[in-house]
């Protein structure tokens, strides 16, 4: 199979030159999950990540000169994400560049930051998480606002923290969207403490525009826990690649030093965490599925896959930049792999695909370390155990995570795997329909949050020269 990613859906803003598709799946919602029959043999190639274009797009924005994202992601996360920067006075540009068949690059003038309208954040955590704290550098009000879903997602912590770094913010005592930050174009910085156990973004948000503080600024985080810490490893990478001297002199402790933010130009990963299913494909439908342009070293948690694919009896190889996952037979083939207990503190993110493909095990796993899932674009312990247990599958919520006892599954003819308006999820049914005939996802456009090429890479993945079964 050739290289995949030379065609899909982007996204027009005003004043470019993006091609311009509808992403919905058309008349009928529903979208039919094609099913495996034989073992694929599959290369691809993947948008860049969401988690690294909008922290750099950020950063862009506050930095001394231009920079150029090569590669960066187009999809509805980053576009928001664009659009924002551009409300508050950034300048930016698509421009040719890095052709991998997913748009073009990125050039990023910074400017004066000013008060905008109202924000829409849509469903992405990165936008309401990362650019409050942004906001509160720009002269004049900026109001923030989402999806229906967005407002149940925790903000409070984003809230409190500016209130104690001595902006007004206006939430009417909600703790979620929408609220206004009313910069005054400046923060002074300084000490600040936050409980952020309901996400890593907190701390990342407030590192990113930390070094245009006045006096910098020193985080502390005082909750029990912290889930996804490579994600705030990530944040001080790229602050580090601009220059901006981060030390953290205690584990929950990060200092930020006060000073320019370098413009540069930057490669964009492709996204590791968005490869979560494809990869599980291997091991679900059997053969080989390689990922071009995996990166040698990566703060990304998507690389935790090449150590945890193992564990589902998959082989797993990296060589000169791609990287393959081999799942000999294949559950559809007859393989089976036995329970297991993983703990995803870490990176909680691979949950979704990586619980459903445990469901298809031959014995009772435990997936642990993600209560803070509950809130993020839904509760996905809730919905995936909602929507594995419709199959015929048994799910228990536990506080930190799901316990899944393997049981024959069935697609229902009464109601569709449910997306919740969630990417994961949504790509969690296209998963396990490969092994379970019948499944239809409710919502597949949900993909376009963060892959809106998903649906046309899927089909890609599993057309060789083995039949499928719709």
């Amino acid at each position: 199979m050739g290289i995949l990613g030379t065609a899909g859906p982007q996204f027009r803003l005003p004043g470019d030159d993006f091609e311009a598709r509808d992403t919905s799946p058309g008349p009928d919602p529903l979208w039919s999950a094609p099913h495996a029959t034989g073992p694929l043999s599959a290369r691809l190639t993947l948008p860049g990540s969401k988690s690294l274009t909008n922290r750099e797009l950020v950063l862009s924005a506050l930095a001394d000169s231009p920079s150029t994202l090569r590669a960066p992601l187009q999809s509805r996360d980053s576009i928001l994400m664009i659009a924002a920067l551009r409300e508050m006075g950034t300048s930016i540009e698509p421009i040719e560049g890095t052709d991998r068949g997913y748009g073009p690059d990125l050039l990023i003038t910074p400017a004066e930051l000013v008060g905008a309208g109202s924000i829409d954040c849509g469903l992405a955590g990165t936008l309401m998480r990362f650019l409050p704290p942004v906001a509160a550098l720009a002269l004049g009000p900026v109001t923030f606002d989402g999806d229906e879903g967005a407002r149940r997602r925790p903000m409070k912590t984003t809230v409190d923290s500016l209130r104690g770094l001595g902006v007004d913010v206006s939430d009417d005592n909600r703790g979620s969207l929408p609220f206004t930050v009313h910069g005054m174009g400046r923060v002074e910085g300084g000490e600040l403490s936050i409980d952020a156990s309901a996400s890593s973004q907190f701390v990342s948000g407030l590192l990113l525009a930390a070094p245009r503080f006045e006096k910098g600024l020193t985080l502390r985080h005082t909750g029990e826990r912290l889930p996804s810490m490579p994600h705030i490893e990530m944040t001080v990478a790229v602050l580090q690649a601009r220059g901006v001297t981060v030390t953290t002199p205690e584990q929950g402790v990060w200092v930020v030093a006060p000073g320019p933010i370098s413009g540069r130009v930057v490669d964009i990963e492709p996204d590791l965490s968005n490869a979560a299913p494809f990869l599980c494909a291997a091991v679900v439908a059997g053969g080989t599925v390689t990922i071009d342009g995996w990166p040698a070293t990566t703060t990304q948690v998507g690389d935790h896959l090449r150590e945890i694919l193992p564990r589902f009896g998959a082989t797993v190889s990296l060589d000169g930049g791609s990287l393959t996952v081999d799942g000999g037979e294949g559950v559809v083939g007859g393989r089976t792999f036995e329970g297991i207990d993983l703990d995803l503190t870490l990176g909680g993110e691979l949950a979704p695909a990586l619980a459903t493909l445990a469901a298809l095990g031959s014995s009772t796993s435990r997936v642990t370390g993600i209560g803070h899932l509950r809130g993020h674009e839904t509760d996905r312990l809730a919905a995936l155990a909602n929507e594995i247990t419709a199959l015929g599958g048994s799910v228990t919520e536990l506080d930190e995570g799901l316990e899944i006892e393997t049981r024959p599954l069935t697609a229902p003819d009464s109601r569709p795997w449910r997306s919740y308006e969630d990417h994961r999820m949504a790509t969690s049914g296209a998963l396990i329909g490969l092994a379970v005939p019948g499944v239809q996802v409710d919502d597949i456009a949900a993909t376009s949050k963060t892959l809106p090429q998903f649906p046309e890479l899927w089909a890609e993945m599993i057309s060789g020269p083995e039949p499928l079964l719709p």
